[in-house]
């Protein structure tokens, strides 16, 4: 991603949305040429020449001081999230250029899988910057399952967003949830303008959904450590969900995010019926792949083809068509 053109659309963006009166400037009335501050006004509020401000604001942010960054994020009001993806793109200026990134398949060590199959009671799952799912336990894939209708691997929070019509249903705030996915790839590429990896998805993204395109024009970013989260599941119905990210300190880039439910709520009553659902999923899998390890045994065995029973995966099937066709969900028919 080109360094120079983020910070020119990033700033010319900030300044775009403030208006003099909010900037505590006279309006003196009339018509503006540009949307927002002028140039002029940011370097005032900044305490820097225009001349200077002009140089910032066409890319060049290479040996800019901390301080007139932060006189920068001062006039244009920008927020924590902001403040920080102004100084990320600063230090992407003053680095040496290199080559794009070969990707690298990651993967999460297995003790930190261990202990997201400890945590039986709350979603939880392993994501990088790109918004790939690494590593999950039994109640986070189920809370996902339907980002697992996509046979591609490592399934992607992006990919389901903006290219999957279940996402539609599986977001009952799909604007909100499309904007936040948007500004947490924009924060990313950043943090990180060398990955090609993001590069390849965000110019895939681009290519396949003007939603996504819309929304990546708009230079938003975001940090995406707690709050809470809205999701209507096929099995279970309506949940409403806290979350908390915590970054992976022994493995840069990557961050565990757990959801949890107020005690008492319906929503705690709906993660238990999703987690009975799961484990019987689960219990359906292990058998079918009992039977099929039993005929290839037997096909050895015999030395031919031994006649095959039929699969075992009768719960999904039925699971999801009760929730759908009753008009409810499991939950109500329980």
């Amino acid at each position: 991603m080109d360094n120079r053109n983020e910070i020119r659309q990033f700033l010319a963006s900030r300044r775009a949305r403030i208006t003099p009166g909010e900037a505590g400037l006279p309006n003196y009335g009339g018509s503006r040429r540009v949307p927002g501050l002028r140039r002029e006004e940011v370097a005032m509020l900044a305490r820097v020449s225009i001349d200077y401000y002009i140089r910032l604001e066409r890319g060049n942010l290479s040996g800019v001081s901390e301080s007139v960054l932060d006189s920068v994020a001062r006039a244009l009001q920008l927020d924590e999230a902001e403040h920080a993806h102004l100084f990320d793109l600063a230090r992407a200026a003053a680095a040496s250029p290199r080559p794009r990134r070969t990707p690298r398949k990651q993967q999460i060590r297995p003790s930190v899988q261990f202990a997201l199959d400890a945590m039986t009671g709350a979603p939880a799952f392993v994501r990088n910057g790109r918004l790939d799912v690494l590593g999950t336990n039994r109640l986070g894939r189920a809370l996902y399952s339907e980002m697992y209708t996509d046979p591609a691997r490592p399934v992607n929070h992006a990919r389901f967003t903006f290219l999957n019509p279940r996402s539609h249903d599986f977001y009952p705030d799909w604007n909100r949830a499309a904007n936040d996915t948007v500004a947490i790839l924009r924060t990313e590429s950043g943090r990180d303008p060398y990955d090609r990896a993001l590069s390849d998805l965000v110019g895939e993204l681009s290519m396949r959904s003007e939603e996504f395109r819309t929304r990546w024009a708009a230079h938003n970013v975001r940090q995406h450590y707690t709050g809470l989260k809205h999701f209507h599941h096929p099995v279970v119905g309506d949940l409403h969900l806290m979350f908390d990210g915590l970054d992976l300190s022994a493995d840069p880039g990557l961050s565990l995010l757990v959801y949890t439910a107020e005690p008492g709520s319906a929503t705690e009553d709906a993660l238990r019926l999703l987690a009975s659902w799961a484990a019987t999923l689960e219990q359906a899998e292990q058998a079918e792949q009992a039977e099929q390890s039993a005929q290839a045994e037997a096909v050895g065995q015999a030395g031919h083809p031994a006649q095959a029973g039929p699969a075992v995966r009768p719960v999904k099937a039925a699971a999801e068509p009760r929730a759908k066709a009753g008009g409810g969900t499991a939950k109500d028919q329980a």
